[in-house]
Formats: C-alpha cells, sequence, structure tokens
C-alpha cells in the first residue's frame, strides 16, 4: 500500500465536487496534510465547498504549474497528486482551451511525477466512451476505437492515449468516473447534476423537468446513465491512489443502468412528494452528443481488491436530500 501519510497530497480542483469530496475524505481518515490546487478567482460557492475542511495550503492553478514547471524545492514534500482538475463543460467548444487545461496540464503533471517518485492519480471520464456503441470496458487495450462525442470528451481521450503510447499508462491511474452527483456542486451552475437542479425546481414549483427522447428505441425519462455518489466515488479514488497493484484505467460507476424515471421519483421520495414530472425538448446543442446509455464496467475494481458496498440510487439521492440539500450544507459542515 501507498502511504500517503508520508508527504503531503495534492488534490487538483480540490474546491470542486469530486476534489472537495476526496479532501473531506482524506480528513476522515487522519490526512491533512494536503494542498488544494484550484482557481479561486472564479466563485465564492468553491471557497464554501472547502470551509469545513483541514489542509495546508491553497494555490493557484498557473502558480502551481509553474511550480512542476520549475521543479521548485516546496514540490520535493509531495507524495500524491489526485489530478481532478479540468474544465469539464461537455458543451465547451474552445479547444485549444481544453487542450491547455486538459491535456497539457494533465502531462505536466505526470511527467513530473513519474520523475519524481510521486503516486499519479488523475480523472479521465466516462465520455471517452461516447455513445458506447464500442464498448464501455475498462479491460479493453485498444483505446483508438473509443469515439467521444464532444471537445470535452476527446481532451480526456487524448491524455489516456498518449499515456497508452508512451507507455506510462501501467505506472499510473486513470479514473473513468460516470455520473457523479452528490454535495459541493452548487458552483458548477447549468452542469450540475439533475438532482441539485430538481431539487431547485420542486422547491419552487412543486415540479422538476426531464428532457424528451429523441431516439425511438427510448421512450421519454428512460435513457439511462450510471449514477455514483461522491461519496463512493471518494472511497474508490482514495483506494486506488492507496492501492500500488492497481494500474491503468479504471471505470469508477455504481455499475448499474438506471432510468432518468428512476431518479426522479427518488427525489420526490426523499422529499415526501408525489411525483410530478414534465418533459421538454432537448436542446438542439446536445441532441447529436447525447448519451442514451451508459454502465460501467466495473469488475477491474473488484478484482483488483475492492470490496465496499455502494449507495443504491434511492439511497445516495436520499442522503443528499435530506442531509445536503434541504438544510443547504456542504461535506466537513
Amino acid at each position: 500500500m501507498h502511504e500517503m501519510s508520508d508527504g503531503a497530497v495534492v488534490v487538483t480542483g480540490g474546491a470542486g465536487l469530486i476534489g472537495s469530496a476526496v479532501v473531506w475524505g482524506l480528513n476522515n481518515r487522519n490526512l491533512t496534510n494536503v494542498w488544494l490546487v484550484d482557481d479561486w478567482t472564479k466563485s465564492s460557492l468553491k471557497a464554501r465547498n472547502v470551509e469545513g475542511l483541514s489542509y495546508d495550503r491553497t494555490i493557484g492553478v498557473d502558480g502551481f504549474r509553474e511550480m512542476i514547471r520549475t521543479n521548485d524545492e516546496d514540490c520535493s514534500a509531495i507524495r500524491t497528486v489526485i489530478h481532478l482538475g479540468a474544465c469539464s463543460s461537455t458543451t465547451e467548444k474552445d479547444e485549444d482551451f481544453l487542450h491547455d487545461n486538459n491535456f497539457l496540464y494533465t502531462r505536466e503533471l505526470c511527467e513530473w511525477s513519474l520523475g519524481n517518485q510521486a503516486r499519479f492519480v488523475y480523472a479521465s471520464s466516462a465520455a471517452t466512451y461516447g455513445d458506447g456503441s464500442a464498448g464501455m470496458d475498462d479491460l479493453d487495450e485498444d483505446l483508438s476505437r473509443l469515439e467521444p462525442l464532444n471537445p470535452y470528451g476527446w481532451s480526456k481521450h487524448k491524455f489516456d492515449l498518449w499515456a497508452k503510447e508512451q507507455g506510462v499508462l501501467d505506472q499510473i491511474v486513470g479514473l473513468k468516473y460516470f455520473n457523479v452527483f452528490g454535495p459541493n456542486e452548487e458552483h458548477k451552475e447549468f452542469m450540475r447534476s439533475v438532482v441539485s437542479k430538481s431539487f431547485e425546481q420542486i422547491s419552487n414549483s412543486g415540479q422538476m423537468t426531464l428532457f424528451k427522447s429523441h431516439r425511438s428505441e427510448y421512450r421519454d425519462g428512460e435513457q439511462r446513465r450510471d449514477f455514483l455518489y461522491v461519496k463512493d466515488a471518494v472511497n474508490m479514488t482514495i483506494w486506488l491512489a492507496q492501492n500500488l497493484e492497481s494500474k491503468g484505467l479504471f471505470n469508477l460507476g455504481n455499475g448499474v443502468a438506471r432510468t432518468w424515471l428512476d431518479l426522479g421519483k427518488a427525489i420526490f421520495a426523499a422529499l415526501g412528494k408525489e411525483p410530478r414530472i414534465r418533459f421538454v425538448e432537448m436542446p438542439e446543442i446536445l441532441r447529436e452528443k447525447y448519451q442514451y446509455f451508459t454502465q460501467a464496467k466495473i469488475e477491474k475494481l473488484r478484482q483488483c481488491g475492492y470490496r465496499d458496498e455502494m449507495f443504491s440510487l434511492e439511497e445516495a439521492v436520499r442522503d443528499y436530500v435530506t442531509a445536503y440539500l434541504a438544510p443547504d450544507l456542504r461535506l466537513g459542515c
């Protein structure tokens, strides 16, 4: 096992949804020698995500990248890099920005980590699987078969391919997160989960909206996704960071595809209300880039020794709604 207490743990994207939750998970394991790297200029909501957490220092993205490029002497304290910082917007069109922020930044941290004996764990994405026609199997060695549906997915896929081509994928860990949701996502605004947005809709109007289907084989609301509660994502991420036998790409999901209607009903049940769900047209910008079915194959994770039970969709939604959304709390509060 990799002892994370032996040095500093860097969490990039440390004020984001998964990043701040990972810091919360590290704190729960009595680890506080943590460096939070993020863009601290954009959102006060991000700052709120880390208010109840314990960490040693905060660093801006540009400042941290400069430290890595120059191999600043402070970097000698780093033993683990959990790289979650990225533009995660599936509608982002600026490919130069995505290339720098999602590919080059990841490559810089990977090369530094490998050159300085630091454990490197990074966020890939289930978006790399595209429409799923090439499968969603993290055991598949032929990464070139995958066709992401948007520039965000390509920016993540590009690094996976680079790591494979350079022969370093078996020295690092890439995390293909599926639909992660949970506390500390309010700063994501339009990119928040349906649970967060629907809680707000139901509070204001008593009903929620879901996108209509634009494929005949799926009825409205029966598009399926693999929904992963952020607390499970945290446990998986930290376990993989500590387990040195874990190498390469790993799907991080619940392993079960559920419908959007299942999700909607779970939200209303958590609120003790009868479901009122209205279907609306999907924006045209999304129609050709929309994933209708995602389901993580997580056998590789299990075979490596991960044994934790996961929240069911209903349990996760109930915990999120009643413990965080309704009282307006964040992790660590």
